[in-house]
């Protein structure tokens, strides 16, 4: 069990979109959504051409890194229980976290 907190990335099973199954990945916590729960939003090392993917490098953490260069995307959301986050990862910087929150209210707009 993991205890995150806003700006943490840890990695969870990220359930699919069809929650048929799900895949291990990174995600950033965005914001404490009681009881254990977070809402995360979800990295993957692919762009998939989203125009609103935020790019997220080793020199966007304060603490930890990921393996290779990634993308941050605004409209692949859920909230998890803090039980079923197997690690964290690191910290992202405050300007990092910054930027993916005015992505996700983008997405909104």
């Amino acid at each position: 069990m993991v205890t995150p907190s806003v700006g943490t990335v840890v990695l969870v099973r990220f359930p699919f979109s069809d929650l048929t199954a799900s895949k291990l990945r990174p995600a950033v916590v965005l914001a404490n959504a009681e009881r254990g729960d977070w809402v995360l939003y979800q990295i993957t090392s692919q762009s998939y051409a989203d125009r609103n993917a935020i790019g997220i490098s080793n020199a966007d953490f304060v603490r930890g890194s990921l393996n290779k260069p990634s993308y941050a995307r605004p409209a692949k959301l859920f909230t998890a229980n803090n039980n079923i986050m197997m690690k964290s990862i690191g910290d992202l910087s405050t300007l990092k976290l910054k930027g993916i929150r005015v992505s996700v209210i983008s997405i909104f707009k």
